[in-house]
């Protein structure tokens, strides 16, 4: 079963992880942490990206943003899009850097904000990289040094989350520190990392209790957050892809996407239309087709007429790329 489309609008708080392909490594020194960082605050600030918590790890990342007007896509395409090409010059290697598939999830902010914030930010003591508060509040590649303030990345929105804490700075970071020391001993958050119903209940105890009092609640594996808010936020995205992508405006995206996927990889959009086989161009209409499944919702068939190929064969690139 194909997954659905991504949820993808304007000012929508995500949760977004990307991983290595394999679980590979991502960065192999830190001239490769440094480019990955330049580039995502570049964009945010290009895209106008807010950026809450953050952390690069060996082979995956965390980043909790609220999009900007071009929506999560745009900035996550050119951001993994552009580091994986300068990585893979830098090390003279070939091939996908990361997963077909970064994990995005909608989250409520008043719940869950600050909760992903510690959890994001305490991802390298998790891992031993760190071992004291004291270490992570210097450590270069998470956001938390720049909420304490030992860092200065101007692209990365430490008032919005020091401001949840209090109106004087020094009181804030003083309260969002005890904040974050209080989330050591939680460990893995599994219930931090995905949505649907029991995550977004609390874990299966909650579940069973609903059922035992029929009460029932709307849930949606890509949103973290209670009934109603899913159902605001699956309104909204029916709403515009409705109102944005019927019609024309489906046709147009389609053409923008090959175009820009095809520039970016450096070869010519008539190729993929006429069907060739080449493995490179096949490549690239799996990259074609991929974004404008899971970010747009646009039907296989249209993408199978503007790439051409058949409808089947785009419905094997869904499959396929189901982990």
């Amino acid at each position: 079963m194909p997954r659905q489309a991504r949820l993808d609008f304007p000012g929508t708080l995500h949760h977004v992880i990307c991983r290595g392909i394999e679980k590979r490594d991502i960065v192999s020194d830190d001239k490769d942490r440094d480019n990955f960082i330049e580039r995502m605050g570049g964009l945010a600030e290009k895209t106008g990206t807010s950026i809450y918590a953050w952390a690069l790890m060996r082979n995956h990342a965390h980043i909790l943003l609220r999009s900007g007007p071009g929506g999560l896509s745009e900035f996550m395409r050119k951001l993994l899009t552009g580091y994986a090409i300068s990585h893979n010059r830098r090390h003279n290697r070939h091939g996908y850097l990361f997963q077909n598939r970064y994990k995005s999830i909608v989250c409520e902010e008043e719940s869950y904000l600050l909760e992903l914030v510690r959890y994001i930010h305490l991802n390298p003591m998790r891992a031993g990289v760190t071992k004291t508060l004291d270490e992570l509040a210097a450590y270069p590649y998470s956001g938390h040094a720049v909420i304490i303030g030992k860092i200065r990345h101007k692209w990365q929105d430490r008032d919005y989350v020091l401001g949840l804490f209090g109106d004087k700075e020094g009181r804030a970071k003083k309260e969002y520190r005890i904040f974050v020391e209080a989330g050591i001993g939680q460990g893995k958050r599994p219930d931090l990392i995905g949505g649907g119903l029991i995550r977004s209940q609390g874990g299966w105890s909650q579940v069973l209790s609903m059922r035992r009092r029929k009460v029932a609640e709307k849930s949606d594996e890509r949103i973290l957050g209670r009934g109603d808010f899913v159902e605001k936020i699956v309104a909204e995205a029916e709403e515009r892809q409705d109102r944005q992508l019927s019609g024309a405006a489906a046709l147009s995206k389609v053409d923008e996407t090959i175009r820009a996927i095809c520039d970016e990889e450096g070869v010519k959009a008539t190729e993929l239309k006429g069907g060739s086989r080449r493995r490179q161009i096949s490549r690239i209409r799996k990259r074609i087709a991929l974004e404008l499944i899971e970010n747009y919702g646009i039907p296989m068939a249209l993408i199978a007429r503007a790439t051409g190929v058949t409808t089947t064969a785009i419905s094997k690139i869904m499959t396929q790329s189901i982990s």
